[in-house]
């Protein structure tokens, strides 16, 4: 691998104002200075626009910390390819971070246009953009990172999912498109030697997180009262994993990009990785939800005497979901030295906090 500096660099992060964008460019002002750093994103109605101000502010706020590095967020959407053009000409960028996607499994049943407009037409966008960062014997972006999802794993029933496992039949539009960012990224990584790494997100979680995330959702609904829908009778396990160990392997990832190799034929061996980035131990979403409740108590959020199990309601599982999420992480670890280390209920405990503070509980 080649070892980047980040030092005097340019960071192009799209989706900069989403959880997982925003809690890295904090993160890398915070680790790195000087630096300069480009974001782009769009106010959709996806969930409550409030989130991405204040994920806005907080990155503000950080980055007027730092005088000597730069931050610039322009309001606007991946799928426009003459603005990608427009900001790869204005900043050149060094590194490229596509975050930018229309999340959501069974929103993809829902809205299928969004995840064709973002995650097909928006990701392509990026990659011509790159690809001609090059013209004219110039350095071009030296790593493109992009987000795929352990969603391209479909109903595997081998576990823990491994990237040597076959990921050709997704059960959800969602799952099919970020597949489709890994094929993509591979072949311009062949054709054009773009270093390249696609990771493979399993269920990230922490304060200012999406609303549609499982723990956010079923918060939102216990403050109000209202029932939450618990699918597959529970029977369900995921790979939860904490923001900021995410974060830190974001970061590790993002100073080692494949090394360009050359084959026999002379051509380009394709510089292309893709790794599962998640906690590599799935939690039974009962004893989950369970946590919530004594943190959700905890912080004062709810009355001790709170009665779950008239606001709870189980049902079968939904199309487009699986039974269980499970990283096998090992080769991340193995090249990055990358292990998550925050328990359930710790980054549960910070989520309860934060909650609390920004709804003014």
């Amino acid at each position: 691998m080649n070892t980047i500096t980040l030092q005097n660099k340019t960071v192009l992060i799209t989706g900069g104002i989403g959880f997982i964008g925003a809690n890295l460019i904090i993160e890398l002002f915070k680790s790195t200075t000087p630096i300069r750093i480009v974001a782009i994103d769009l106010k959709t109605d996806y969930y409550d626009p409030a989130l991405k101000e204040w994920r806005l502010s907080e990155i503000t706020k950080e980055a007027a910390l730092h005088p000597r590095s730069a931050f610039h967020f322009i309001l606007g959407d991946i799928a426009d390819k003459m603005l990608i053009d427009d900001i790869f000409k204005q900043y050149n960028p060094d590194i490229v971070i596509n975050l930018a996607a229309q999340a959501g499994v069974r929103y993809s049943i829902a809205n299928p246009d969004a995840y064709i407009q973002s995650n097909i037409i928006g990701f392509y966008n990026i990659l011509e953009a790159c690809r001609h960062s090059y013209d004219n014997g110039s350095s071009g972006v030296e790593h493109l990172i992009y987000a795929s999802s352990s969603s391209v794993y479909g109903s595997n029933s081998k576990i823990p999912y491994s990237t040597d496992d076959k990921t050709d039949e997704p059960v959800s539009l969602y799952a099919a498109t970020k597949k489709s960012n890994e094929l993509m990224a591979h072949s311009y990584s062949k054709l054009y030697n773009i270093p390249s790494t696609g990771l493979r997100f399993f269920t990230v979680y922490g304060p200012a997180g999406r609303p549609d995330m499982a723990y956010y959702d079923f918060t939102n609904k216990l403050v109000k009262g209202e029932t939450i829908e618990i699918f597959n009778y529970g029977n369900c396990k995921r790979d939860f994993a904490y923001i900021d160990d995410i974060v830190e392997g974001i970061k590790r990832v993002m100073l080692c990009a494949p090394e360009k190799k050359y084959g026999e034929d002379g051509l380009p061996l394709p510089p292309h990785k893709v790794y599962n980035i998640g906690n590599n131990s799935p939690e039974n979403l009962l004893d989950f939800v369970d946590i919530l409740q004594q943190e959700l108590i905890r912080a004062d959020i709810l009355p001790e005497n709170y009665d779950f199990d008239a606001h709870k309601k189980l049902l079968p599982m939904q199309p487009g979901d699986v039974p269980v999420t499970y990283a096998d992480t090992s080769a991340l670890e193995q090249d990055f030295g990358f292990k998550p280390s925050t328990p359930l209920r710790q980054g549960l405990r910070k989520f309860a906090e934060w909650y609390k503070e920004f709804y003014k509980i």
